[in-house]
């Protein structure tokens, strides 16, 4: 068996699947429900934040355009989730 991540970051804008397709997929896997799922995309749609957290997301964030911002951005999430807050043990 693959190790599991400790936190999953998801696009919603995917070239095969769509995320929400992937999100759902991911929460209804007894293996891997628990993992905590940051959607980090480009879209400001309520319909999207809403429907995401309908999906059981963890969090959601709109990507910033300029990289300086999303660099902050993905560090800021990596400080919260492996820095703050207490995940299930990987493999629970």
């Amino acid at each position: 068996m693959a190790p599991r991540p400790g936190l999953i970051i998801l696009d919603l804008n995917l070239p095969r699947k769509s995320g929400r397709e992937v999100l759902q997929e991911l929460k209804e896997d007894p293996d891997l429900k628990h993992i905590p799922v940051v959607v980090l995309t480009t879209s400001r749609s309520e319909e999207d934040v809403a429907g995401t957290y309908g999906l059981h997301a963890n969090c959601y964030i709109t990507k910033p355009v300029d990289f300086a911002k999303f660099v902050e951005v993905v560090h800021t999430i990596k400080d919260f989730w492996f820095g703050v807050v207490t995940l299930t043990p990987i493999g629970s």
